[in-house]
């Protein structure tokens, strides 16, 4: 894919989605790191229901601390690798209050440097929270990039790293939500949605399955 069908590539995606946005539920920056880290091996819905009985009994560094690890197990054990979580999320708060004033940070390092939140997290937050021009690779955009040809790589970081490269400046904002959200509902991966989908024209793995079924 050239530079040129990239523009029409999130020209088309921004027509269909023009406001992307997570589908994980939070009403602060800290809602969001935590669901984030949540998030993990486990969908946005499963997150969703249990920090909707979490949140409105604990949102804040200080009164998840207070929970512990075993009372907040009793909110996320629904969600995969839960009793880890719980351990990371305690020691996020924890050092949020003692090193952050219980902030959110906007910067990478001090994010990275919280139990749970590796790059992807980090880019999350800094992207959605911080409005960082920055791009979280997932399965779904790891898998999108790679089928269509958008940006090629062996690696999640290889790919991330691409898409840094490729991505218009002026899509480069909610290029992430774009990516996820299509690849979520319509760049499946078993079963790709293409007869609906807006960008199959511009895809490199459609074209490979029209030649072949035109030979």
């Amino acid at each position: 894919m050239n530079q040129a069908q990239r523009v029409d590539f999130f020209t088309a995606l921004r027509a269909h989605m023009p406001e992307p946005t997570t589908e994980l539920n939070y009403q602060s920056p800290f809602e969001l790191l935590i669901a984030v880290i949540l998030s993990a091996q486990a969908t946005d819905v499963g997150v969703n229901k249990a920090t909707d009985k979490l949140y409105p009994v604990a949102n804040t560094p200080e009164t998840i601390l207070a929970l512990g690890v075993d009372g907040l197990k009793h909110y996320i054990k629904t969600i995969g690798l839960f009793n880890s979580k719980a351990e990371n999320v305690i020691k996020t708060c924890r050092l949020l209050i003692e090193t952050h004033q219980s902030e959110v940070p906007d910067d990478r390092d001090a994010l990275e440097a919280l139990p749970g939140v590796g790059r992807k997290t980090a880019n999350v937050i800094l992207n959605t929270i911080f409005k960082h021009p920055v791009i979280a690779v997932d399965t779904h955009l790891f898998r999108l990039s790679n089928r269509t040809g958008l940006a090629k790589g062996k690696t999640v970081r290889a790919v991330e790293d691409r898409l840094m490269k490729v991505v218009p400046s002026e899509f480069k904002q909610d290029a992430h939500h774009w990516l996820i959200l299509h690849g979520r509902y319509t760049c499946t991966a078993r079963k790709p949605h293409c007869s609906k989908c807006v960008v199959s024209h511009l895809c490199d793995e459609h074209k490979r399955q029209q030649k072949k079924a035109a030979a």
